[in-house]
C-alpha cells in the first residue's frame, strides 16, 4: 500500500475532521481483549503471574501425586474468575423462618435400654440387658403401643355402665316392671323384624311337567302375541309408508315471505319474553336474597342434626371395625319369681367375663366378633 494521502489542515473545520483516533480505537480493542482474557496483566497480582518453582525439591511420589492433582482444561474453565462479574440472580431469596426439626428415626444399632429408660422414665424391673434382639424388639413395640393408646382419643361410651335398678337382686315394684317390659320389648322387636323382613329366596322353585301337545299351544300363542305387538305394527306400517311414492309440492315466493315473516316474528316475541322474565327476575331479587339465607340456615341445622345424631350413635354402639357389626348384650333382669330379696339366695352365673369383653367392643378397643351357636352332637355308640 502507498504512503496515506495528506490532508489539507487549513481552517479550523478541516483540522477537526481530520485529527487520527487509532489511539481511542487501540484502547478499545485492547481492553475488549482483557476482558475476554480474564483482565489486564498490569492490574493483576503478582502471585498470579509469577511462581517459584520447588518441583526438583519434591520427592518422585510427590512429584506423582501432584501430576494426578492437575486441573483440566474444563476444570479451569468452570472456576471462579475474579475479573467476570456473576449474572443476578433472578429467584427470590429463601425465607429466613426457622423450620421446624422433622425428629429422626433412632437407628436399632444405636438404641439403647439406658436410652428408653431415660426418655419414658421406667425401668426393666429384672435387670434387662440389650442382648437379646427378640427382647429389644418386643420392647420397641410395646412403647409404640403405649404411645398409640396415649395418644388416642378418649371414648364416649363410660367403661362401666351402671344397670338400671330394676336389674338389682331385690328392685322395687315400678322398676323391676319397667326394666322387664325394656326386656320384653326388645326381643319381641327381633321377632317382629325376623317376620317382617325380606323372605329369603327360595333354593327350590315347584314346577309340573309341559307335555309336548302343550309346549305347541304354548309356542303357537307366543307366536300369536307378538304379531299383535303395537312395535310390530308400527314397523308395518313405517314399511308401508316407505313403499309409497313421495310428491314434491312446489312452494312459491309469497309462502316464503310468509314464513320469514313468521320467523321473525316469533323471535322478536321470544326476546320480549325473554326480557319480561329478565325485568321479572331483577323485581324479585330482595326475594331470591331471603330465600338463599333460608336454605343456608336450614343447612346449617341440617349438619348440626347430623352431628348431634352421630355423638348419639357413637354413644350407643361403636365405630365400624370389622365385618361384624356390635350386637349389645340383652338386658339381665329377674322373674318375678326369681327375686329372692337376699344375695345369699341368688342363682349363680357367670357374667363378668361376659360383660368387660362386651364392654371392650362397644368402646372400640376390639373388633366385634360373630356370636358361635353351639350344637349339640349327639353320638350313639
Amino acid at each position: 500500500m502507498g504512503k496515506k494521502a495528506k490532508t489539507s489542515r487549513k481552517g479550523k473545520k478541516a483540522w477537526r475532521a481530520n485529527i487520527s483516533t487509532d489511539d481511542i480505537h487501540d484502547f478499545f480493542e485492547q481492553s475488549t481483549k482483557d476482558a475476554l482474557s480474564g483482565g489486564s496483566l498490569a492490574s493483576a497480582p503478582a502471585e498470579s503471574l509469577f511462581f517459584e518453582d520447588k518441583s526438583k525439591d519434591l520427592s518422585v511420589k510427590r512429584k506423582i501425586e501432584k501430576h494426578r492433582q492437575k486441573v483440566l482444561h474444563v476444570e479451569s474453565m468452570l472456576q471462579k474468575n475474579p475479573f467476570v462479574q456473576p449474572v443476578p440472580s433472578s429467584t427470590l431469596k429463601k425465607s429466613k423462618k426457622a423450620h421446624k426439626k422433622v425428629p429422626e428415626l433412632i437407628d436399632e444399632s444405636e438404641w439403647s435400654p439406658e436410652r428408653s429408660v431415660s426418655s419414658s422414665g421406667m425401668a426393666d424391673l429384672w435387670g434387662y440387658t440389650g442382648d437379646d434382639n427378640k427382647k429389644t424388639k418386643k420392647l420397641l413395640v410395646d412403647i409404640c403401643l403405649l404411645n398409640f393408646f396415649k395418644t388416642r382419643k378418649p371414648s364416649i361410651i363410660p367403661a362401666v355402665e351402671v344397670e338400671p335398678p330394676g336389674s338389682s337382686f331385690n328392685p322395687t315394684f315400678e322398676s323391676h316392671q319397667e326394666t322387664l317390659a325394656h326386656a320384653v320389648a326388645e326381643e319381641m322387636g327381633k321377632v317382629y323384624k325376623k317376620e317382617l323382613g325380606p323372605q329369603p329366596v327360595p333354593l327350590t322353585v315347584p314346577g309340573e311337567a309341559v307335555d309336548e301337545e302343550e309346549m305347541y299351544f304354548l309356542e303357537a300363542d307366543e307366536g300369536s302375541d307378538d304379531n299383535m305387538n303395537p312395535e310390530n305394527l308400527d314397523e308395518n306400517g313405517d314399511a308401508a309408508s316407505e313403499k309409497m311414492p313421495l310428491k314434491t309440492k312446489r312452494v312459491t315466493t309469497v309462502v316464503l315471505n310468509k314464513r320469514a315473516r313468521r320467523k321473525e316474528q316469533l323471535k322478536k316475541e321470544a326476546e320480549a319474553r325473554q326480557a319480561k322474565q329478565l325485568s321479572k327476575e331483577i323485581d324479585g331479587l330482595p326475594d331470591i336474597i331471603q330465600e338463599i339465607a333460608k336454605e343456608d340456615e336450614e343447612r346449617h341445622k341440617r349438619h348440626l342434626r347430623r352431628v348431634v345424631a352421630k355423638q348419639e350413635k357413637l354413644k350407643s354402639c361403636p365405630p365400624r371395625l370389622g365385618k361384624h357389626k356390635f350386637e349389645p348384650a340383652p338386658v339381665q333382669v329377674l322373674l318375678t319369681e326369681e327375686i329372692s330379696g337376699s344375695i345369699r339366695k341368688l342363682k349363680g352365673c357367670c357374667t363378668l367375663v361376659n360383660d368387660r369383653f362386651k364392654s371392650l367392643e362397644k368402646r372400640g378397643l376390639i373388633p366385634p366378633k360373630a356370636n358361635k351357636r353351639f350344637v349339640n352332637l349327639l353320638f350313639v355308640s
